[in-house]
């Protein structure tokens, strides 16, 4: 062990917790070859769409599958595409056993992360009833006290995460920025990067924008990219997402 100027023993390193944005690949097939397919075709309008994004796969949809998981080849698979697998969850006794074998780590289940402290969102709406006809009117929330604010734009390459809390922006979000927040994402300029909200599994998350022009739209870890075209009401206008089961929806404000 090395030592200061006064003889003091000093180490070389320092140990420390850190916490890591991630993106989850959640499978629905085991085998790699289909999942090599679409993944192909998924990303064939944008192939640079990862940035060497750590993965965390994702086994709950194929815990029960009897056919084993070639897990080597599916690292292989997402290294190709620019990510680094580093961890599954959710899986089976054998196929967490096999994943540890091929050099991934085990992570918590989608379960016990949402069992951590989040932000609840609570949406209100009112019904109004004349005679046969409904109209119901969604209140967009404002951002909770706390919340994390920038005021500067956000170029290519450029990301922010808001722990524990919303996140407010007040400039344009570039394509290829990307802004975080395990709470609400709130862009008051046009919106063109990747915007994640929930990011800790908080699936009641909004993502609102007075310009939805987005190259990804995620929430409590489901996504929606460009791939899928937004309807034309919403391209360019202020609009709201939130998550109705396992299906991004987008609407105008």
């Amino acid at each position: 062990m090395a030592a200061d100027s006064t003889g003091v023993p000093r180490s070389s390193f320092d140990l420390k917790s850190a916490q890591l944005h991630v993106v989850a690949v959640a499978l629905k097939d085991t085998d790699v070859q289909v999942v090599a397919a679409d993944l192909a075709q998924r990303l064939a309008d944008d192939p640079d769409f990862f940035d060497n994004d750590p993965v965390l796969i994702d086994l709950a949809h194929v815990r029960e599958a009897e056919q084993p998981i070639d897990f080597p080849a599916l690292i292989t698979l997402l290294q190709t595409h620019h990510t680094q697998p580093v961890a599954v969850r959710g899986g089976s006794e054998a196929q967490t056993r096999d994943a540890l074998a091929a050099g991934l780590s085990s992570a918590p289940d989608a379960q016990a992360a949402r069992a951590a402290p989040q932000i609840e969102v609570h949406e209100v709406v009112h019904e109004v009833i004349r005679e046969v006809e409904v109209e119901v009117v969604r209140e967009v929330p404002a951002p909770m006290a706390g919340a994390m604010v920038i005021d500067k734009p956000l170029r290519s390459g450029q990301q922010v995460y808001a722990r524990g809390t919303d996140l407010v922006v007040l400039a344009v979000v570039s394509y290829g920025a990307e802004v975080i927040a395990d709470g609400n994402v709130h862009v008051y300029a046009p919106l063109r990067g990747r915007a994640i909200a929930g990011a800790r599994g908080n699936t009641s998350a909004r993502i609102f924008s007075t310009c939805m022009e987005p190259q990804l739209l995620s929430i409590a870890g489901m996504y929606r990219t460009t791939e899928t075209e937004l309807p034309p009401e919403v391209v360019g206008k202020p609009a709201q997402v939130w998550l109705d089961g396992e299906k991004i929806i987008v609407q105008p404000l």
